[in-house]
Order: structure tokens, then C-alpha cells, then sequence
């Protein structure tokens, strides 16, 4: 009999827990461990920030869901992993052992690398749903006396596509209004050039979106290096292709979102042998660590290195439908085990996006993700608007039904006919 162990409740570690359960032998446990009841649908959380969703619309009781599919759910958090004791310390004083443990933890948001950055400073956040409803507050204040409005994601940001997502939502929200005319946009980017997205792009986001931008008026820095948030003000370095300050801007704002830099959380990091200096989780190809083989890594929580050099630090985002290979890629190899066999499984790294902009949107899919690509694909339309509303269903609802599935690719890419695709294991 074997202990596994998903540390993490977020969508990489939920779907994780869903599909290691079919790997289960007779008389294996399966515990999950996260910090909330229910669990909430991150790619939502903009449309909360504008009051197009309540937190209640996006959100699934997951205590219940794994009551009844016999998981163990703890709800304590972890506060240290101590993998040479293969046991995880929880913040209540507890302790959980594992046989298998897999970390899905997500990030730690690191607002306080610049001054003034985040929910407790002078930016709003739509990471969590929680930052969600707090931007909403703000925006509604805001629109009752409208003014200059920055969005962006600050350097090392690792996840652009929300920033585009919420720059334009705000955009098509402001125009419903009546309120367009009254508000200068800036979108604010470490990225090389507009659409890289982390990724030196997929097919031509750049066009597309700096399109796109052009006809929603809004301006844009790129190479840019956020250095403090004060008194109404964003100040920012524009980097040149040298690495030296071309121009320092000071953007004056009434309301402003800016995605903050990733790393580990604490529970994990300056663990000698398990992460990198960032506190992300080293693997192999077969998702395991290789100072702690019998600890596997999926998710944002992982360790990926840059596309390329940029004169700002750009991460590397971890899509939805990577992140669904990575999870089936682990649950055969810890299944392998399990079975006395060797892991064999390795994930494809493919990324699959629907960027939503409030009345249009952008799809692309990178096969794999990291350039050079089989398949570098990218187009808009109002059906990515449409597609993405139908996904938000789709995925809550077997969330609710504790159902496993290969989510992106049966409804991404099968469902909206973008092309017929393999298990996303090789």
C-alpha cells in the first residue's frame, strides 16, 4: 500500500488528484493538500475584476467533490516540505508522509520585489480571485471619476495573456459605459516587442495584437522595468536592446493592474537539490526530481528556462493545456510505480490559449511551446470570445463532477475543430 500526496488545490493540482486516481492499486491513499474549501477558475478572474462573473460563478465546493471520490482533502496549507523525511509540515502544527508526492503549488506572487506593487500597494491584481473582487471595487470607484489607466506585467513576469486579456476587457467594459473617451491607456510590458507572450511568439500574435491595441487606442512601452509605485505614479525604465536605460517614464494613473514576477513559495524553496535559485521545482523529462525521485513537479510551480536572452527578464508562461500534459505525464509514471514499473511517460510541452478581449479574442496553439515549433498557429475572432465563455462551462462542470479528462485537447482543440491532436503523452 502507497501514500500519494498532491500538494496544491489550484487547476494543476485538482486535475492532478482527479487523474492519479485511476493509477490507485487496491489499498493506496490518495491525499490532496491546499489552503481554501473551494476551489475557483483562475482564467475567469478578469472578468470578476469588470463584474461580468461573481466569485460564486467560478468557484466549485471541492471539499465535497473529493469527499466523494475518496480523497483526503486537507485545507491546512503546507508551511515546510521536508523531502529527506518525505514528509510535508502543514501550517497547523500537523504533519503528512508520502510515498509519492507531487507539488502543483503554483506560484508565490511576488508583489513586494517592487515598491508599491500589488493589492496592499497601489496596483490591483487579478491573480487570485480574492485580488478579483478587490478590482472590482476599485474599478467601479474608478469609473465614477475616470482617468488615466496602466496594465501591464512587470519584469520576470512569466504570464502575459491576462494582462492582454484585461487591458482589453477594460477596454470593451469602458466603451459599454460611455466612458472610453475619458481614459488614456498604456499597457506596460517587459516583453521584447508586443505578442511574445513569453513564448518569442506564436504565429503572428505580434501583428495581431499590436492590431488590436492600435484600434482600442491604447499605447504601449515595451522593455520596460518597473521600479516603484507612488503617489498616483508608475515609474518606468524603458530598456534599450543593449540593456541601458533609453527613457524613464512617470505614467500617472487613477486605476492600474500590473502582473507581478513568480516565484516558489516558501514551503519549497532554498531546498538544496529540489529548486533553482527562483524556488521553482527541478525535473526530468519524466516530471521527477532528480535529487528526489519520488517527488514529481507539475504546473507554474515548475522549473523552465527562458525562450531566449531579452533586455528585460521575460519567464516562461505554463498554459493550460502544457500544464494537462504535464499532469497525465505524471500520473502514468507515478502509476508505473505503483505497479513496480519504470516511468516511461514524458509530456509534450504543447501550448494552447484563448486569450479573451472582452467582445473578440485571439487563439494560438505552439506545438511545443518552445520554439522551433510544428505547428505555430494564431488567429482572432469574435468565436474566441464565444469559445472561451463555453470552456469556462465546460471545465467547471467536470471540475464539479470530479470527472478526469484531457480538458484543452477535447474541447480547445477537438471541440472547436482547430485540428485532431495525439494524447497529450508521448
Amino acid at each position: 500500500m502507497s501514500h500519494a500526496v498532491v500538494l496544491g488545490a489550484g487547476l494543476s493540482g485538482t486535475i492532478m488528484t482527479y487523474e492519479l486516481l485511476d493509477q490507485l492499486q487496491p489499498g493506496d491513499r490518495l491525499t490532496l493538500i491546499g489552503e481554501e474549501e473551494r476551489y475557483h477558475f483562475v482564467p475567469s478572474n478578469p472578468w470578476v475584476a469588470v463584474g461580468w462573473r461573481k466569485r460564486s460563478d467560478i468557484e466549485v465546493d471541492l471539499h465535497g467533490v473529493l469527499q466523494r471520490r475518496k480523497v483526503n482533502y486537507l485545507t491546512a496549507g503546507a508551511k515546510r516540505l521536508h523531502p529527506a523525511e518525505k514528509r510535508i509540515e502543514l501550517n497547523d502544527g500537523s504533519s503528512v508522509g508520502y510515498d509519492y508526492l507531487v507539488v502543483a503549488t503554483g506560484p508565490e506572487l511576488a508583489f513586494d520585489e517592487i515598491p508599491g506593487l500589488g493589492p496592499t500597494g497601489g496596483t490591483n491584481s487579478i491573480c487570485h480571485v480574492a485580488h478579483a473582487e478587490l478590482t472590482h471595487e476599485a474599478f467601479e470607484a474608478f469609473a465614477a471619476d475616470p482617468g488615466p489607466i496602466v496594465v501591464g506585467a512587470v519584469q520576470g513576469a512569466s504570464c502575459f495573456g491576462p494582462a492582454y486579456e484585461f487591458a482589453m476587457i477594460l477596454d470593451t467594459e469602458l466603451r459599454r459605459r460611455k466612458l472610453r473617451d475619458k481614459v488614456p491607456m498604456t499597457f506596460v510590458t517587459s516583453e521584447p516587442y508586443i505578442g511574445h507572450l513569453g513564448l518569442d511568439g506564436v504565429g503572428d500574435t505580434k501583428g495581431l495584437l499590436e492590431s488590436e491595441m492600435r484600434d482600442r487606442h491604447i499605447k504601449w512601452i515595451t522593455n520596460a522595468r518597473v521600479t516603484g509605485v507612488a503617489d498616483g505614479k508608475i515609474a518606468v525604465e524603458e530598456v534599450g536592446e543593449d540593456g541601458a536605460v533609453r527613457r524613464n517614464h512617470e505614467l500617472p494613473y487613477k486605476f492600474s493592474m500590473l502582473l507581478p514576477a513568480f516565484r516558489g513559495v516558501a514551503a519549497v524553496r532554498a531546498l538544496e537539490g529540489l529548486t533553482n535559485p527562483r524556488g521553482f521545482i527541478l525535473i526530468d523529462a519524466k516530471q521527477r526530481n532528480p535529487a528526489f525521485p519520488d517527488i514529481f513537479a507539475v504546473g507554474v510551480c515548475v522549473a523552465i528556462p527562458p525562450v531566449g536572452p531579452t533586455p528585460v527578464p521575460v519567464g516562461v508562461p505554463k498554459t493550460g493545456f502544457m500544464i494537462e500534459s504535464m499532469v497525465a505525464a505524471t500520473a502514468a509514471n507515478i502509476g508505473a510505480l505503483l505497479r513496480g514499473a519504470e516511468p516511461v511517460a514524458e509530456a509534450t510541452w504543447n501550448a494552447v490559449c484563448l486569450a479573451d478581449f472582452g467582445d473578440s479574442g485571439v487563439a494560438f496553439v505552439a506545438e511545443p511551446q518552445i520554439p522551433p515549433r510544428n505547428l505555430n498557429w494564431s488567429a482572432e475572432g469574435k468565436w474566441v470570445h464565444l469559445a472561451k465563455i463555453g470552456f469556462e462551462k465546460y471545465f467547471l462542470g467536470k471540475i464539479k463532477r470530479g470527472e478526469s479528462e484531457p480538458f484543452y485537447e477535447r474541447f480547445v482543440l477537438e471541440r472547436l475543430g482547430l485540428r485532431k491532436v495525439k494524447q497529450p503523452v508521448q
